[in-house]
């Protein structure tokens, strides 16, 4: 039985990505490159403009992964899917640990624990890695629900505006910034991506800050009313880090009066842009290998 259409092209696209990131024949045409943005040969393996290798480099395998996720906001997608898969990991192990799962909470704090959960820096138990793992658990199907809807309605958003090498940076600095503040000044355990989706609700918020018109004026109006909103029901409901959220508000705030609030242009700040991106993947991937290493550890008492 043959593949549906859509998927013979899908696996095409791929079987052509591939071979273009790892020096495969590929189709035959006009490139660009993607660190300048130069047209270049059907047959050159380097720029002729600025000698970036357009087989072995940041920048074209940043396109190749770009493209292999696909859209216009490949970052997002892959944040969005890491979520979910968490969330599915912390609901078998919490099942299969005799815990149950509802709407308002239900995961294993031991399982939680093991997978990443952020704690206070006091407790004995903190570990660099948890300040990135944590961003990426979810303690019920309403946590995980609400913060996967707000991250999906502004993320592709800032991800086209900074692009995404810049955004990949962005969006786990922010998770760090507030993770670390929870770590620092919070009582309790803490998960959830709330802390980094309030960092990219920060960036925009200074964005508008550089920005006029009606339009700006009513988006920014608009973010800090969720701002205010996310706060008070963190006053009202208990078990809300708002601490983590202040931390992550704060930190996307601050770097969004750092970067400049537009595509990296091609050349050298393109590719510190990927430099960027690359090394928030090397530490979230190498945050998940410290948790793997330790997952079946005895629990600290």
């Amino acid at each position: 039985m043959p593949l549906p259409y859509h998927w013979q092209m899908r696996f095409a696209r791929w079987k052509q990505i591939f071979s273009g990131m790892f020096g495969g024949s590929g189709e035959k045409r006009p490139q660009l490159c993607p660190a300048c943005g130069a047209l270049v040969g059907i047959h050159a393996n380097r720029c002729h403009e600025c000698g970036t290798s357009l087989r072995f480099s940041l920048a074209a395998w940043s396109k190749g992964l770009s493209e292999f996720f696909g859209g216009h906001a490949p970052v997002t997608a892959v944040v969005l899917i890491v979520n979910v898969l968490m969330f599915g990991v912390s609901l078998i192990r919490s099942l299969h640990s005799g815990g149950s799962i509802g709407l308002f909470g239900g995961m294993s704090g031991a399982e939680l624990f093991r997978l990443g959960e952020n704690v206070p820096f006091q407790s004995g138990a903190w570990a660099w890695w948890r300040l990135i793992l944590a961003t990426f658990l979810h303690g019920g199907l309403l946590h995980i629900g609400f913060n996967m809807m707000v991250f999906m309605d502004i993320a592709p958003v800032v991800e086209e505006l900074y692009g995404s090498a810049r955004f990949l940076f962005l969006y786990v600095a922010c998770g760090v910034g507030g993770s670390l503040c929870s770590t620092v000044l919070g009582k309790y355990p803490s998960v959830g991506a709330s802390g980094a989706i309030m960092g990219i609700i920060g960036l925009l918020i200074a964005v508008t800050t550089r920005r006029g018109g009606a339009n700006i004026q009513a988006m920014r109006s608009r973010l800090i009313s969720w701002v205010v909103t996310i706060f008070a029901f963190g006053f009202l409901f208990p078990g809300i880090d708002n601490w983590g959220h202040f931390g992550g508000l704060v930190t996307g705030f601050l770097l969004g009066r750092v970067f400049a609030d537009r595509q990296p242009a091609p050349g050298p700040e393109r590719t510190r842009a990927y430099l960027l991106g690359w090394l928030a993947a090397g530490v979230v991937i190498a945050a998940f290998v410290f948790m793997f290493l330790q997952i079946n550890n005895t629990l600290p008492e």
